[in-house]
């Protein structure tokens, strides 16, 4: 049997070393993408009690290469989940979710186990016991009144139902009001009330005890106690006996790890005091504590020591007593040492253990793959010794899990230990260029995890030395005990087996550590002063800073009086509250530093008067924070002089490049004191502070010492660089040269470059120094160059340079453009097309194309004059077509075309003529009227100025207006192209008449020209019209009558004048049309209006040429200015007339106003006065029966009290109504307003409760409802209101 044991625990050494020598379990785990056996990463708690109100879930997930399948078993049997459709288990886990919805939860009460295999094993979850929630009724009983004498003691006992889990006890009264409890009254842990002594005013019959149930979300109460409190005489003191534990001792058991809770309670008059202790031992101060007022005692977290005698002692004045209670500690199952998962390499040995302890002693079973290891294959690399497991000279193909379950009478606990056997190079799990930052003296860890079969030895070298660092630690990191700036650097480390190396770099930087240099001081300020607390602190350059400042040690108060600067805490306007202790606290993401000061505040002294003045200059001005490019200014400020300081401004003077020269660098708010101030390289600088308040500012601080910055390589280039030529073979480069500091540097030069774009040769360069421009000559003409210009100095260059499209000189165009042809669209506008030019034969940016034409003669056979009026279209860009707009009609025209760039024009192409077709005439150049008489009167006229065309003759349209400007009917004549006058009769005599007289062509009539005139008997009065309109069909509303003569003018447009001549005017029933003669160069003519007085935009009408137009759409009774505007290609205004007022009159109504006929307004009188008459006879017929002689009533019955109600309608015999008590709606009430009694029974008299019925006037019930007509009527009538219209329409159902 010894030699057994010495042979077993040889294996078992043996095993040992060799697994400790070569794994490291407890740091390893298998990565995912290598094959592994299912490991269990998620499950339900063993004891799992649901919510019925809720689906019930029962949690299994697992990991595993390749990933596991699921299968669950319920109390003990195979749990086949596709045949509950109330049972789904989640896609990819083994997760069930059950679906108790309309069901019985207890019918999925069980113990449930998850399994979870694959290829590699199986594993196996905990035993999951699932439980509805409980929560009984309270059983019914009758409880009698308890009935106790003063000064005894008395337990009311709660008994509540047994519920799952169980429930929380409190006591409340009926008002739900929780029963006070002190040291007299207390409820004990199973929820009864205990009375150590009783008090007159225990006396009630509210005692009510309530279990709440937590997972159902119930309380119950039990029926109320009824306490009498008698006193039948004085009750002496006693000592104290214990009421709960009796006896003198008794046993109490408690679970290791759980809560022990001792309780001991006491009757005694006095009323007792409680304490506790151990024999033979201390009480565990740090895991005990009392409760309910020293009555019961919590140890948690117990252990095998917390087993004794625990003494509870009770105490009054009149002595004590004790009970002792004797702890027994058990224990379920727990872990000696936590069983870990084993990797092997083939051929290997490992161990795997499973060591638990508890009392009493847990029983334990081994299985593998869910299969106990009895009832498995036999293998004979496998040996089983109690809690150990040998496994030797494994193979590939040999992973498991193999199960370890120990239990006593207390639980359970199951292990799944995988054993994964893997061939394995290694593998570094550490990211790669990992960045390590410490602060100096501190430990610094090195992570380097790996992975391997076997598993691999990690070393680690630093930088490129080949010593090898020792203190790894098992995991592989390693550590460096103190860490000083020397270890900074670049480690690596190599992780290698039988299999491989795999190596992995890190890096580490060691920092300077936060150190507060000036600490804030004590302070005492007088109250509603300024308190100024400074903390001052060195850190390391590269961490970034943050300041926290904390008083009392909590926050800041959230006042704007409190200022937080870089190195300041300035509280302004100090009061008494702002006393206490004020902590800096300096943070870094790897450390910090703190410091702390008092504010006393004090009252403040009487003031002397108050003098503003200017602020004193700063002083002792520091520079600290000293870097190439910024450094710290530090200032104590001056005296305020009693007006705060606002602001400070930071100067600075370049005694390099500008002596003497101060330039304002920076400001900050005036309750700072600190400045970081961004510098520029190569300069001498000098610092000085001036503050400034309401009065102004100080004088400058005396200068800081001289910090000079180190030069640098300029950090930006010139800007506004440009490439353009200025000859046709020159490139002129062109930049914004750099401006005071952007030098950097001394030697500061240009370094210009240039190359032909899209030619495959090198830069070309140039450096030139003091410059803003250079020429490269012998270009060729055109042609697109890079550019660029780099700065310069002595200690570098700038960054590379943006690089700049130009341009090198242009020159003349070479050619003309082909293939003009012109198609005239109408007779004033043509269209031009020609075939560009080629890119080469610009020979620069093309801008477009400038289209000269003039006009020659006219079809007519006329010559113009010598001097031809050329005309100039420019169209820009690329085009090949154009539009002549602002022609002549019936005539011929020239035309070329020329090319343009930015140099000027090339050749003109090849002359063209075209010719414009016929177009409508312009206006007659007059209109006369000549001899009139009573009936007849003469017109004579003049043939258009611009006839546009062949002339085919005239027509004249004419008609009558009256006094009400009613227009007559329109005569229209028309007359042959030689004609000049006609005579027309038989008009009507004192007449106003309207003639528009228009010429013709084949193409139309052009614009009116109208006179107007009245036929009387002694003169012809005629008012000339201002102008005609574009064919005019119908002849305009008249503005006006006429009222006196006037001569008749003869409109007759001059062939010489200003560019706008003859410009007329006229309002028809079509729009406004506007005539006038243009004779200038520009074509692009508009007619722009506006309404008068309006703010708008002028409205443009582009009339392509034409000499009248009709504007349309304008609003009836509106004044409209209207203008004829000559505009060059840009817009621009070049002539313009005079604005002239026209004014659309409202639509005159043809019709006769039948407001104003006499038999209309007879019609309406005579309806009005029958409306009239009908309203007296329908206030008459309302009235009527409603007014009583109330005179004749008193005098025939002098007692009111007695008038009995009319027989034949129903009412009282005195009664005035001057309301109108219409029966409700749906009422079928007799037109003569009675109800009668033997017409329905269904009366509210017949519900009424007396004879008194009232209503007040607003219709509010007041007493009983009227008497009975069949009885009671000696009653008589006791108000002097109608009937109530309430009961007549309800006796009428």
């Amino acid at each position: 049997m010894a030699r057994d044991r010495k042979r077993k625990w040889a294996l078992i050494s043996g095993a040992v070393l060799l697994v400790l020598l070569g794994h490291l379990t407890s740091a390893l785990e298998v990565p995912l993408d290598l094959p592994q056996p299912p490991t269990i990463t998620e499950q339900s708690p063993k004891d799992y009690i649901i919510d019925p109100r809720e689906n019930i879930v029962i949690h299994c997930e697992a990991k595993g290469k390749p990933h596991p399948s699921f299968s669950w078993t319920r109390n003990g049997t195979h749990f086949d989940v596709e045949k509950d459709s109330k049972v789904l288990m989640k896609p990819s886990s083994g997760t069930l979710v059950i679906d108790i919805s309309g069901d019985k939860a207890e019918a999925y009460e069980g113990v449930y186990q998850c399994t979870a295999r694959n290829v590699h094993g199986t594993a196996l979850s905990n035993n999951i016991v699932i439980r509805q929630p409980r929560s009984p009724l309270w059983s019914k009983e009758r409880n009698e009144a308890i009935v106790v004498q003063v000064g005894g003691s008395l337990v009311l006992q709660c008994r509540p139902p047994a519920g799952l889990p169980p429930p929380n006890i409190f006591w409340m009264d009926n008002h739900f009001r929780r029963l006070s409890q002190d040291a007299r009254v207390s409820q004990a842990i199973n929820g009864d009330l205990y009375f150590s002594n009783i008090l007159p005013e225990d006396t009630r019959s509210d005692y009510i005890c309530y279990a709440r149930f937590p997972h159902t979300r119930t309380i119950q109460q039990k029926q109320p106690i009824n306490v009498k409190v008698i006193d039948d005489g004085p009750t002496g003191e006693r000592r104290p006996t214990f009421m709960t534990p009796t006896g003198p001792s008794s046993t109490k058991m408690v679970l290791r790890g759980e809560t022990l809770e001792l309780e001991c309670i006491a009757e005694g008059l006095p009323t007792p005091e409680m304490s506790w202790g151990k024999d033979n031992g201390d009480l565990p101060s740090d895991r005990m504590s009392l409760h309910n007022f020293q009555k019961t005692l919590h140890i948690v977290e117990v252990t095998e020591a917390d087993a004794g005698d625990y003494r509870c002692s009770a105490q009054n004045s009149l002595g004590n007593a004790h009970h002792i209670i004797k702890v027994v500690v058990k224990a379920s199952p727990f872990w000696i040492s936590t069983p870990t998962d084993l990797i092997l390499a083939p051929k290997e040995t490992g161990i795997l253990t499973c060591r638990a302890g508890g009392d009493p002693k847990p029983q334990l079973s081994w299985s593998v793959n869910g299969v106990p290891i009895a009832n498995s294959p036999k293998d004979l690399r496998r040996k089983v010794e109690d809690d150990t497991v040998i496994l030797s000279d494994v193979q590939t193909g040999s992973s498991a899990v193999y199960q370890c379950n120990v239990s006593n009478q207390f639980g359970y606990l199951l292990a799944n230990i995988l054993v994964n056997v893997l061939a394995e190079p290694p593998r570094v799990l550490t990211p790669p260029n990992n960045l390590y930052q410490v602060i100096t003296n501190s430990r610094a860890l090195l992570d380097c995890a790996s992975f391997g079969s076997p598993i691999p030895t990690i070393t680690w070298f630093k930088d490129s030395q080949t010593s090898i660092l020792n203190d790894i630690h098992e995991n592989g990191t390693l550590e460096i005990h103190g860490a000083q700036p020397l270890n900074s650097g670049k480690y690596t480390c190599i992780a290698s087996n039988n299999l491989g190396t795999k190596e992995n770099h890190v890096y580490l930087e060691v920092k300077e550590p936060t150190r507060i240099l000036r600490q804030p001081e004590y302070k005492v300020v007088e109250r509603n002063r300024v308190a100024v607390f400074e903390c001052k602190v060195k850190h390391d350059p590269t961490l970034v800073p943050t300041m926290i400042w904390l008083k009392d040690n909590a926050e800041l108060p959230a006042d704007e009086r409190f200022v937080l600067d870089v190195d300041t805490l300035t509280i302004r306007d100090v009061i008494e509250e702002d006393e206490g202790t004020y902590t800096c606290i300096r943070n870094t993401s790897l450390d910090q530093d703190s410091a702390s000061a008092m504010l006393t505040v004090i009252e403040a002294t009487p003031p002397p008067p108050i003098v503003y003045e200017q602020p004193d200059p700063p002083s002792d001005l520091e520079l600290t924070e000293q870097r190439d490019r910024s450094v710290q200014l530090t200032w104590t400020p001056g005296d305020e002089h009693n007006s705060p300081t606002q602001k400070f401004l930071i100067q600075y003077e370049d005694l390099l490049h500008e002596p003497g020269v101060w330039t304002n660098l920076s400001e900050v708010d005036g309750g700072r004191t600190t400045a970081q101030l961004d510098l520029s390289p190569y300069a001498w600088y000098s610092f000085r502070v001036l503050a400034q308040n309401a009065v102004g500012y100080s004088l400058p601080s005396q200068p800081s010492r001289q910090y000079r910055t180190n030069p640098a390589a300029p950090e930006v280039n010139p800007s506004d660089v440009q490439g353009v030529g200025t000859e046709h073979d020159n490139l002129v480069i062109s930049w914004k040269k750099l401006q005071g500091l952007q030098a950097n540097g001394p030697g500061l030069m240009y370094k210009v470059q240039w190359r032909q774009q899209g030619v495959d040769q090198e830069w070309a360069s140039e450096t030139v120094h003091n410059v803003s421009q250079f020429v490269v000559s012998g270009t060729p003409t055109f042609v697109p160059y890079e550019v660029r210009v780099q700065a310069v100095n002595d200690n570098g260059d700038a960054p590379e340079p943006a690089v700049v499209l130009g341009h090198s000189g242009e020159d003349l165009p070479l050619t003309a453009p082909e293939s003009v042809q012109v198609q005239a669209q109408n007779g004033t506008l043509a269209e031009v097309h020609w075939k560009p030019v080629t890119p080469i034969s610009v020979r620069g940016r093309l801008q477009g194309y400038k289209v000269y034409y003039w006009r020659e003669r006219s079809l007519h056979g006329e010559q113009e004059g010598v001097g031809k009026q050329q005309q100039v279209l420019t169209f820009s860009g690329n085009r090949s077509e154009g539009h002549l707009p602002g022609l002549q009609p019936y005539s011929v025209y020239g035309l070329s075309i020329r090319v343009l760039n930015g140099k000027g024009e090339g050749p003109a192409s090849t002359n063209q003529t075209f010719e414009t077709p016929e177009g409508v005439p312009g206006p007659p150049s007059y209109l006369k009227i000549t001899n009139p008489n009573v009936d007849s009167l003469t017109l004579e006229w003049g043939p258009p100025q611009d006839n546009n065309g062949r002339l085919t003759g005239y027509t004249l349209k004419y008609q009558p207006v009256n006094n009400t400007n009613e227009l007559g009917p329109v005569e229209e004549l028309v007359f042959l192209a030689n004609e000049t006058s006609t005579t027309l009769s038989n008009l009507k005599y004192s007449t106003r008449y309207k003639f528009f007289f228009t010429a013709k062509t084949i193409k139309g009539s052009g614009p009116s020209i109208s006179e107007e005139t009245v036929i009387m008997d002694e003169a012809l009065i005629q008012q000339p019209s201002l102008g005609g309109g574009k064919d005019l069909t119908e002849p305009p509303h008249p503005t006006s009558p006429i009222t006196q003569p006037s001569l008749s003018p003869i409109h007759k447009v001059p062939p010489k004048g200003p560019t706008f001549s003859s410009v007329n005017t006229t309002v028809t029933e079509d729009g406004a049309g506007v005539s006038w003669e243009y004779s200038g160069a520009e074509k692009n003519v508009f007619v722009e209006y506006i309404v008068e007085n309006s703010k708008e935009e002028w409205r443009k009408e582009f009339v392509n040429g034409s000499q009248s137009y009709l504007i349309k759409g304008l609003k009836p009774g509106t004044s409209y200015r209207v203008r004829v505007v000559a505009r060059d290609q840009s817009g621009a205004s070049i002539h313009s007339t005079e604005e002239h007022r026209i004014t659309v009159p409202a639509i005159a109504s043809r019709q006769v106003d039948i407001a104003t006929q006499g038999w209309f307004i007879g019609l309406m009188c005579a309806i009005a006065l029958l409306i009239l008459v009908l309203l007296i006879v329908c206030f008459i017929k309302r009235n009527k029966g409603g007014k009583y002689p109330v005179k004749e009533k008193e005098d025939a019955h002098q007692d009111p009290e007695i008038q009995p109600m009319k027989e034949d309608d129903g009412t009282f015999g005195e009664y005035s109504d001057t309301e109108d008590h219409k029966p409700l709606k749906g009422s079928r009430t007799p037109s003569n307003g009675t109800v009668r009694r033997d017409e329905s029974d269904d009366s509210l008299v017949d519900y009424g409760e007396g004879g008194d019925g009232q209503f007040n006037e607003d219709g509010s019930f007041i007493g009983q409802y009227s008497g009975r007509k069949e009885k009671d009527t000696h009653e008589g009538n006791e108000s002097s209101e109608a009937p109530s219209p309430v009961n007549a329409s309800n006796s009428f159902v």
